[in-house]
């Protein structure tokens, strides 16, 4: 059973969670409500701020309204039922997840409209998918192979009882080379496939470009990614010349938000990260200029726990603490200027000053850009809502350990 989540008032925010559930996921919960509580919190913990987070919710929806792309936000970011709840309410056409267990608890907290973007192949797995399909009312999952479209014909087939259609979406790469099947006859052959099985439904084509996501340069970056939405509206158009219609077009991230819909080719957008961002995002150059589009609205707080040699300092945010592909950690607030951050071991953060007279004492509160959003969120229980300084809501990370 999942943790209560907060309770709505008429205006759709949200009212402090009281609940034994959400106390016993966070220490802090006694401090919900109490003016300037946010910068007294037992550390280290994940600090959302709801103004930064609803302007980054706000901004992307328009953009995606603008653009006339629906938005369907990656909830392997957040991993969370009150933020795809959040996102569903800005107008979402759906959530996507990676993998199945993220689905079934995304079902269990009332979205509806779920696309699982990795193959699920397991037998098992497909039984358990099967069962999901049959509880929600837009549930997709995508294919790469003709023996994993196979194995859902199987299951889905009238002789096995299927309640409903399977809508399955096929993955195409386009660059990555993690997932997916290549455009061209192979992919066409599959989409067929799909299409003549009876409890199967073709609903369309994805297409990621993750190693095109941090690519620094901006004119770099948009040439590429065109090129594989290209390579997209080509296998769109290769399939409606044999009378399969694509309803649904999907793919692009935080990286690509402000290039994709140029292409023309996508119907709705998978960008995630774009809620929070983290320190990788944020030194990804965009058209808009040096000023990002989206805030920094998640943070790791942290406290200094020790400070007995001159020009450094130990925090109690180390490598537990957060999750990193980088060495780079970048200090959101509550440090002096050219303060570095290093990890000091398992448990323990580092404060190096840029000079010995510089510091802060025990019991300093500092707070850290994430290094990575998605995989530092999954190191957490929770989310410690912040407004104006106050804590205002514990939300907790529901799909936290629903890897498979």
């Amino acid at each position: 059973m999942q943790p209560a989540l907060p309770r709505r008032t008429k205006t759709g925010n949200a009212m402090p969670s009281t609940s034994k559930a959400v106390s016993h996921l966070s220490p802090n919960a006694h401090m919900l409500g109490q003016q300037g509580s946010a910068q007294a919190l037992n550390t280290p913990v994940l600090v959302l701020d709801l103004d930064a987070f609803d302007r980054n919710l706000e901004r992307m929806m328009d953009h995606c309204k603008a653009s006339g792309l629906g938005l369907r936000p990656h909830a392997k970011t957040h991993k969370s039922v009150e933020i795809a709840r959040r996102q569903m309410d800005a107008g979402a056409v759906g959530v996507c997840v990676a993998k199945l267990g993220e689905a079934e608890v995304m079902g269990e907290g009332g979205i509806e409209s779920v696309l699982i973007t990795s193959p699920v192949v397991k037998e098992d797995g497909i039984r358990r998918l099967m069962e999901l399909n049959g509880r929600i009312s837009d549930l997709m999952v995508t294919i790469d192979s003709l023996a994993n479209a196979q194995a859902l014909a199987r299951a889905s087939s009238p002789e096995q009882g299927g309640a409903r259609h399977l809508k399955v979406i096929v993955d195409l790469d386009v660059g990555l080379h993690r997932t997916g099947i290549a455009p061209g006859e192979g992919a066409a052959e599959l989409a067929e496939f799909v299409a003549a099985s009876p409890g199967l439904k073709f609903s369309g084509l994805q297409a990621y470009a993750g190693h095109l996501m941090h690519v620094e340069d901006y004119a770099e970056r948009r040439e590429k990614s065109l090129d594989a939405m290209k390579q997209l509206g080509d296998m769109r158009d290769m399939l409606r010349e044999r009378n399969i219609s694509c309803d649904i077009l999907t793919g692009g991230g935080t990286g690509s938000w402000d290039i994709d819909p140029d292409a023309g080719v996508l119907t709705d957008l998978q960008a995630g990260s774009y809620l929070f961002m983290d320190t990788e995002y944020n030194a990804v150059a965009q058209k808009d200029g040096p000023e990002q589009a989206f805030e920094t609205s998640l943070t790791i707080q942290t406290t200094v726990v020790s400070a007995n040699t001159p020009g450094i300092a130990t925090t109690d945010a180390g490598i537990k603490s957060m999750a990193t592909d980088q060495k780079a950690f970048a200090i959101a607030s509550g440090a002096p200027d050219g303060t570095a951050y290093f990890l000091f071991g398992d448990e323990q953060g580092g404060l190096a000053f840029p000079d010995a007279d510089t510091g802060l004492a025990p019991g300093s509160v500092l707070n850290l850009e994430t290094p990575h959003c998605d995989p530092t969120v999954n190191l957490y229980d929770c989310y410690h809502v912040v407004k104006d300084g106050t804590l205002v809501d514990i939300w907790p990370v529901s799909t936290r350990g629903r890897s498979a």
